[in-house]
């Protein structure tokens, strides 16, 4: 089993950071080539001519590597929501057709369909599951409920952000595809945990941040976007969206033609002087402990979790439901109001989500944080 990665991280004995759905620490690696990245921009006349290219090729690289796609589909942004306001542009929904969103998901693969469908006359359902953590079969029914308008588009989280739980991709994915409607994903909450193949999955557009479980700074994001929509038009437009943009040459802007690939949905100020590098190491960094370890010692961690909060009164997912790396609990009386803090006091790091306490441990973690959460949680939790 891969062992705890702690020595790797700036991270003091007394932290116990179980919060890595929030945002991942960054390891000493990264964190120091933010640091090289700045000096770079503090004097930009020491920067190699290439390094940009270089680093923009690397970060596509490392992306794709984490999701089994070609560089060459891969936009390099600054956030999901960027990607999505890229998919409305891409995927145009039609008039009296349906979109399916999660009740409760993350703001960023819901509100640009919930703004444009007023305007564009499509509706927008919130899919909600009639048995708790059970979201593939509530949008597969969704998918296929009699009556309803088609369904065109689906714009959906891969691991729901406060609940943990898990939805089955490829069922889902051959269920829209039977009906020609697109499928949006957000990994946010997978990549770098769980496997993706998007070859074999075939979605339209994927999207994922790297500040959380791939260990990277905030500001930088990828957009996958499947080879048949290559040919739209990008969010913006911007030089090296273009297929031959030379600025030593004139004139300037000869071809206007856009470039080849997914590069032409990159946003504009791509950063290669810090946030870049440090977001492909983290990746690499990742991709080196392998997924299949990663979420096997993760695995452990929340199964652990669970095993020491039998009989103290919380519910908590079935592993059937749950993802390997995040333990979501709820309070039949309520969450109460004091135990965040209390726990933070102790040194104890962890996040209240829609009333729920969401636990999330990372490679950093060992069996000891574990124990000790469970211990602080036991003594903090009000008794009768």
């Amino acid at each position: 089993m891969l062992p705890s990665q702690r020595a790797l991280f700036d991270m003091p004995p007394e932290v116990c950071y179980l919060d890595a759905a929030s945002a991942g620490p960054l390891p000493r690696a990264v964190r120091d080539a933010g640091i090289l990245g700045a000096r770079r921009k503090a004097q930009p006349w020491t920067l190699d001519p290439g390094l940009a290219e270089a680093q923009f090729a690397r970060a596509r690289a490392a992306a794709a590597a984490l999701i089994g796609a070609e560089p060459a589909d891969i936009a390099l942004i600054p956030s999901v929501s960027y990607g999505i306001a890229t998919a409305a542009k891409l995927l145009p929904v039609p008039r009296g057709g349906r979109v399916l969103l999660l009740r409760d998901d993350h703001a960023s693969p819901v509100l640009e369909w919930l703004s444009r469908a007023a305007a564009q006359g499509f509706t927008v359902e919130t899919v909600t599951p009639q048995e708790e953590g059970n979201w593939t079969g509530a949008v597969l029914a969704a998918i296929d409920r009699p009556g309803a308008p088609t369904v065109a588009l689906a714009s959906i989280s891969w691991v729901h952000w406060a609940e943990g739980t898990v939805l089955d991709l490829p069922s889902i994915a051959a269920a829209l595809r039977r009906i020609g409607a697109s499928f949006v994903l957000d990994a946010t909450q997978g990549v770098g945990v769980l496997p993706l193949d998007v070859r074999g999955l075939d979605p339209d557009i994927v999207l994922f941040p790297t500040y959380k479980w791939v260990l990277g700074p905030y500001g930088r994001a990828f957009l996958y976007v499947a080879p048949r929509h290559q040919g739209g038009e990008p969010l913006e437009q911007a030089g090296h969206g273009r297929r031959s943009l030379v600025i030593e040459r004139a004139p300037y802007l000869a071809d206007l033609a856009y470039a080849e690939g997914a590069r032409r949905f990159d946003m504009g100020e791509r950063d290669h002087f810090i946030g870049m590098e440090m977001a492909s190491l983290g990746m690499e960094m990742v991709a080196g402990w392998g997924l299949a370890a990663i979420a096997e010692r993760l695995r452990a961690l929340t199964t652990r979790l669970a095993e020491g909060l039998e009989g103290s009164g919380v519910r908590f997912l079935p592993a059937a439901h749950r993802a390997p790396h995040i333990l979501s609990l709820a309070f039949p009386a309520g969450l109460p109001a004091s135990l965040p803090g209390q726990l933070k006091a102790e040194g104890v790091h962890v996040a209240a989500r829609l009333g729920r306490l969401r636990i999330s441990p990372h490679a950093y973690n060992d069996e000891a944080d574990v124990d000790r959460f469970l211990d602080c949680f036991h003594m903090a939790m009000p008794r009768g």
